[in-house]
């Protein structure tokens, strides 16, 4: 009898979630309508925007700049969103169109941080850290809440979306205080990597987990890579440490680097560089002394160019709140490392 009731919630939650899928294409495709007149252009210094993500879209020869948007339902619950700008030229760009909204059904609902959108094997698949004001465990004096926090994955057929769920779940452990999920293949697999948050475990990590071939699901159990206080940039004594935007990159002499973000002794945001010794995403990882960045920003992503320039792009300054904005610079790939050369996009 229970495995009938079991038969039943797995088919009752399929069409609940159909249904709801096909109504938010529908809703999206009428927001799209409503906002042509709406459209505006702009330059990146006139964008706010933290973790800041260009997909350089060969198929539409478009470059796509996603950032978190939520908004509110007709009871005031607030929801979380993505939304995209584009350009040709990376100087100046179109926009804002929604491309996402979390469903109101979904595991939660909140703040979506650093969306990622990755073109895999013929479709568009967004990483996105969503957030509650939720907690699991009772608070500790001067310390942050302890919220859901978990990084899930939605695909669509094109980068302006509508970017529907596999599922309600997220694909890092429901367990975790999990964040800044991204994509890569190792080996014909498809990875995600992400980070795991400080305030859970006061020392940050970075962890891998195995996913299916369509990025569906989860496999396996994750996998530890290191922690934020092996850097050598990191403070030597700090009450936690940080581990935000971890992002990878194979140079041209085939060594496999990481790029992710945590802040100096002296309080400013900053990249770092992590090396795989042996190439592979297990490692061992080791840390380059000096930071790739230092001043004061970080969560940063690389891209090629239409034209086959390297860059990086990220969020400077860190701080206060509103005065984040994009920032592109060209990189050297030196073989064994990543250098700056300097701001792609002057104003």
């Amino acid at each position: 009898m229970m495995n009938n009731y079991k038969k039943i919630f797995i088919i009752v939650s399929t069409i609940l979630i159909v249904q709801q899928n096909l109504l938010f294409a529908i809703n999206l495709k009428i927001q799209e309508k409503v906002r042509v007149d709406s459209i505006n252009t702009f330059k990146l210094k006139d964008i706010h925007i933290r973790d800041p993500y260009i997909l350089p879209d060969k198929q539409s020869g478009l470059y796509y700049l996603y950032r978190s948007a939520s908004v509110k339902n007709k009871n005031g619950q607030e929801l979380g969103g993505v939304e995209v700008f584009w350009s040709r030229d990376l100087k100046e760009w179109s926009g804002p169109k929604r491309v996402f909204t979390v469903l109101e059904n979904n595991w939660i609902s909140g703040t979506i941080w650093a969306p990622e959108i990755h073109f895999y094997k013929g479709k568009y698949y967004l990483f996105g850290t969503l957030n509650t004001n939720k907690t699991w465990k009772e608070p500790k004096p001067d310390w942050p809440a302890f919220t859901y926090r978990g990084t899930q994955i939605f695909h669509a057929d094109s980068p302006e979306g509508p970017f529907l769920p596999f599922g309600i779940m997220p694909h890092t452990p429901i367990d975790f205080m999990a964040l800044d999920g991204t994509l890569w293949e190792e080996d014909g697999k498809p990875y995600m990597i992400y980070c795991h948050e400080w305030v859970q475990i006061v020392d940050g990590t970075i962890e891998m987990i195995e996913l299916k071939t369509d990025l569906s699901e989860p496999i396996g159990t994750p996998e530890f890579l290191f922690r934020a206080s092996d850097a050598p940039w990191t403070p030597d004594k700090a009450n936690s440490y940080v581990t935000d935007g971890c992002f990878l990159y194979r140079t041209k002499t085939g060594k496999l680097l990481m790029i992710w973000s945590s802040f100096l002794q002296n309080g400013n945001y900053a990249i770092g560089i992590a090396e795989s010794t042996t190439g592979k995403l297990i490692g061992p990882w080791i840390h380059h002394i000096e930071p790739l960045v230092d001043e004061n920003g970080g969560h940063g992503s690389i891209f090629l160019t239409f034209e086959g320039k390297l860059c990086l792009v990220l969020h400077q300054p860190n701080s206060p709140n509103g005065k984040e904005r994009a920032q592109i610079f060209e990189l050297n790939d030196e073989g064994n490392s990543l250098v700056i050369k300097g701001n792609l996009i002057m104003d």
